[in-house]
């Protein structure tokens, strides 16, 4: 049995990270306030957004354009969202393995935004072709309009024929799914008819070509920004989740190692008690 001693010191160590977890949770309730507004309000543009390039590609006939087929190699670009810090229970795991389940590391290169993910995917042996971890501390839609740009430049010389999408969707504060999208090529999803009724089709102005050059990247970038502020929304609400379990489990040990204690010392105290009783009997 552990020493009256042992059970105080090791008590006093878990009322110290008990405290730590509690200032984490708190700072983590207020971030997630805060990330969860933009990420809410930012959502309607970006559902909007995709639907209407799907209405805009659903209601056209025989589009041949750069971005609606793969490109000439072989390569897969994965952006990958986490973050770069732990503590926030499976949040960053999830998408690694969530890459790894669904794409190969033979052949895919990654975009990473979060050193924790980053490490994770290097250390099952995906290439980092790019790091942007810092973009996760603050996400501006610049930061996204660079990054999209980067990545149909390498469509466009041919480097990778596929770009995918890895973060994590926020749905309310206990619950985030890790999503892979693809974003390039776009797929035309059917729109042609529905319920029985016919659409006209889509009549472009200018050409077809310079509406898809044009409005394809900021479609890339409007998903890619979206995917950030959910993603940090997500982060929080995981790391606020985590700390707050840990609190809890802090708790119980403190409840236990207390009651354990307790015991020692009453065991201890009844020791004594006999001893000196047994030395006064001996002595009379």
């Amino acid at each position: 049995m552990a020493s009256m001693r042992d059970i105080k010191r090791r008590r006093d160590s878990i009322q110290s990270t008990e405290q730590i977890t509690k200032a984490m949770k708190l700072v983590s309730t207020v971030k997630l306030q805060k990330s969860k507004s933009k990420a809410e309000a930012s959502k309607p543009y970006f559902n909007l957004m995709y639907q209407t390039i799907s209405s805009i590609l659903g209601k056209s006939e025989n589009l041949d354009h750069k971005y609606l087929r793969p490109g000439t190699s072989t390569k897969k670009a994965v952006v990958a969202i986490t973050s770069n810090r732990g503590l926030a229970g499976g949040y960053n795991n999830n998408i690694v393995k969530l890459i790894n389940s669904e794409l190969s590391a033979g052949d895919t290169i990654v975009y990473a935004i979060g050193r924790k993910g980053r490490d994770g995917l290097q250390r099952k042996g995906y290439e980092i072709k790019a790091d942007y971890s810092e973009v996760i501390n603050g996400p501006l839609y610049r930061d996204a309009a660079d990054l999209t740009l980067e990545l149909l430049d390498g469509f466009a010389r041919g480097e990778i024929g596929e770009i995918y999408l890895a973060y994590t969707s926020f749905k309310n504060t206990v619950t985030h799914i890790p999503k892979l999208i693809k974003l390039l090529p776009v797929e035309i999803e059917a729109g042609g008819q529905t319920e029985g009724k016919a659409h006209a089709l889509m009549t472009y102005e200018p050409e077809e070509e310079e509406v898809l050059d044009s409005i394809v990247p900021k479609y890339m970038s409007s998903l890619i920004y979206g995917a950030l502020l959910e993603a940090v929304a997500s982060e929080n609400g995981a790391r606020m989740t985590a700390m707050d379990n840990a609190t809890s489990n802090a708790e119980e040990m403190i409840e236990a190692l207390s009651l354990q204690y307790n015991r020692a010392r009453q065991g201890a105290i009844t020791q004594e008690l006999t001893e000196i009783v047994a030395g006064a009997n001996a002595i009379s």
